[in-house]
């Protein structure tokens, strides 16, 4: 699990003054916290903590030599220049179950026989957290037109310990044969 090092935050100074220092606020709540932690990062470790994980992901945060462990719940990017404004991390504690979400990747996407169609990108879940999957990968090789994938059909979700907050059933991609697929557009224009 990835350390990020952080700082505890001066309240008194104001969010905005801290990004143009360069540093991002975030916050730290739950997992059995006796209230939320301020604290704050470098824009440069908060742009290579996104760049490396996603919301859902888990992190432990270093705080004055002690170790947090935390998922990443949730970012927010200034829409001017696109830079973090601010991060907000979940606590965890190792024997409670936490929501989360598992980040939906496809590979050789280039040599499927037909038309990929995505329907689910995250399948949100609960787990504890040394349960917690951050990223599913699918392999498309090999994969014939007219297969359906599930959410079911995936391995990481079919082994007991994450409980799905979706339907087993609920369709993750399907890749439709090319000549249908024009058949079916020529007949609707």
């Amino acid at each position: 699990m990835d350390i990020i090092k952080v700082e505890q935050r001066d309240l008194q100074t104001r969010a905005k003054r801290l990004r143009q220092a360069g540093l991002v606020p975030c916050c730290v709540y739950g997992g059995g916290l006796p209230e939320s932690l301020h604290i704050q990062m470098t824009q440069a470790a908060a742009e290579q903590l996104l760049r490396e994980k996603r919301e859902g992901s888990r992190v432990q945060l270093e705080l004055d030599g002690k170790l947090i462990p935390v998922q990443i719940k949730e970012k927010t990017r200034n829409f001017a220049d696109s830079k973090i404004a601010h991060i907000q991390f979940q606590a965890l504690q190792m024997n409670q179950k936490v929501n989360s979400v598992a980040h939906i990747l496809l590979k050789n996407e280039d040599i499927v026989p037909g038309v990929l169609e995505q329907m689910l990108f995250e399948v949100p879940f609960s787990s504890l957290p040394g349960d917690m999957i951050d990223t599913v990968t699918i392999d498309l090789q090999g994969m014939p037109a007219g297969t359906v994938l599930t959410v079911s059909d995936i391995p990481e979700f079919r082994d007991g310990h994450v409980d799905l907050q979706i339907e087993a059933d609920s369709m993750v991609l399907r890749i439709n044969d090319k000549k249908r697929m024009d058949e079916q557009q020529a007949g609707e224009s």
